[in-house]
């Protein structure tokens, strides 16, 4: 473990659409919300997993972001996105838990690691907290998320099943 996670309205929503939000804490040494992500969780239906566990359990993760850095705002990414690569920019050592493209690019310029709910499962598969990743996955794709047959199965790999 040993790592904090900067995390993403898009993991949080996902893996709630699947039952699995407390693998993030389950995965890290601390689990960090920017403000902007909670504000874009909160605007969620009163049905929406990911809402209902930010504000029941998550909020104690919740951090403010009071500006975001120069060199973050020039990407003109989302306000979580923007939060989540601005805690991370600003505070080596915290890797950005997130989905976005444009997102994942500007961390890629600014050195910061990254990684994707994809990865959050195959993860939780390597160190042995889940029995298997397939069902997840495909739990993911049942609820919307349009992953690439390629990338899937590059998944399935990668969580050696």
């Amino acid at each position: 473990m040993g790592r904090v996670w900067v995390v993403n309205a898009s993991p949080l929503i996902l893996l709630g659409r699947i039952g699995q939000i407390e693998l993030l804490q389950k995965l890290c040494t601390e689990l960090i919300i920017p403000a902007g992500v909670a504000q874009e969780i909160e605007q969620g239906t009163a049905e929406d997993t990911a809402r209902i566990w930010v504000q029941e359990h998550g909020h104690t993760n919740v951090q403010a972001v009071d500006a975001v850095d120069p060199t973050v705002a020039g990407w003109d990414l989302g306000l979580g996105e923007s939060h989540v690569l601005h805690l991370c920019y600003r505070q080596p050592g915290r890797d950005a838990i997130l989905d976005d493209l444009a997102a994942r690019n500007c961390a890629a310029a600014l050195g910061v690691p990254v990684r994707g709910t994809l990865a959050v499962i195959v993860l939780a598969k390597r160190r042995g907290i889940i029995a298997a990743a397939r069902p997840l996955l495909q739990g993911l794709v049942a609820r919307g998320l349009r992953i690439d047959r390629p990338v899937f199965e590059r998944a399935l790999r990668l969580a050696n099943e």
